[in-house]
């Protein structure tokens, strides 16, 4: 690094330039962006004070679930109303500082995202396989344990990668082809060897999502197991569409962040247009389906919100 003239370096704002391809579809590509937005700090904000307000919630799994509102919340402000700016006012700077903490909050969001899936699949193991030990085993205090250690397990695993291209010199292009600053995109405009970043970047926090996902399957396969042997059919279809709904939105959220990130390192043949689409898809479709799905699929949550709207309709 000392090779390099340190006068020709720059820390200037970064250009992100949207989709590359369909810079005129911007405009139209932001009517569907803008309504699932919408929806999604709208359905979130509901699910999170129904779980707040309302006593009959105040139960584990009502408390992961509250913690991944916030989560989406985070994830997707912290990406679409920039992606909007650049779909309506064309490309926009960001300075090297609110970049690092753009890519900072987009990928911490999603390693805790990913946690907090599998925090929720462990609370439907223990539901539906020790009934009996449920609120023995997953006591307040547990669950203020489970929610700091994955808090902090997601920002150790990834608060590395922030120093890692806080420390690279740019010295060439500030252009970045995508709507969001993401940590290999950002990493790739350096004039610098960025093979650490690219190692520690794909092996540790994608291991650690690995991880949480075959932990995961392990659960709904153990609760399968046990779910086929309810004696009641009743039981057997309600615990089928309670953990259905789950792993939908297990896969919403895990199939195209790892298109994603499997395209950035080896997907070479793939169109950077459709690359990058595909990438925004992460941010903004979860974050609006979760409320959507644990709303209807979960009848406590359904009852409130029908109580919610109709109190209001009265009044």
């Amino acid at each position: 690094m000392d090779s390099f003239n340190m006068s020709s370096f720059s820390r200037g704002p970064f250009m992100l330039m949207g989709i590359p391809g369909l810079e005129d579809f911007h405009i139209w590509i932001s009517i569907p962006f803008c309504i699932i937005y919408l929806v999604a700090i709208a359905g979130n904000s509901i699910l999170l004070y129904l779980i707040t307000v309302e006593h009959s919630l105040h139960a584990p799994m009502f408390y992961f679930l509250a913690m991944l509102t916030v989560t989406d919340l985070v994830l997707s402000t912290t990406c679409v109303p920039k992606t909007l700016s650049i779909f309506w006012l064309g490309p926009q700077e960001i300075a090297f500082s609110s970049c690092l903490t753009q890519l900072f909050f987009l990928h911490y969001s999603f390693v805790l995202d990913s946690a907090i899936l599998l925090a929720m699949a462990f609370d439907r193991y223990v539901a539906i396989c020790s009934p009996l030990r449920y609120t023995t085993i997953l006591t307040p205090q547990v669950i203020v344990k489970i929610m700091v250690g994955i808090s902090f397990r997601s920002f150790f695993v990834f608060v590395p990668c922030v120093f890692l291209v806080d420390r690279l010199p740019f010295c060439q292009t500030h252009i970045i082809h995508h709507t969001y600053c993401e940590h290999i995109g950002v990493a790739r405009l350096s004039c610098a060897d960025i093979s650490i970043n690219i190692w520690y970047g794909f092996c540790v926090p994608i291991m650690t999502v690995i991880i949480d996902v075959v932990l995961i399957a392990i659960s709904y396969t153990l609760i399968l197991k046990a779910v086929f042997r309810l004696p009641s059919l009743d039981a057997r279809q309600k615990a089928l569409s309670t953990c259905g709904s789950h792993v939908f939105v297990i896969l919403m959220f895990y199939i195209p962040a790892f298109f994603s990130i499997l395209a950035h390192r080896f997907g070479h043949n793939v169109p950077l247009t459709f690359h990058i689409m595909f990438a925004n898809l992460y941010v903004v479709i979860p974050p609006a389906l979760n409320p959507i799905i644990y709303g209807v699929k979960t009848k406590q949550i359904r009852d409130k919100v029908f109580l919610l709207f109709s109190i209001k309709g009265t009044k």
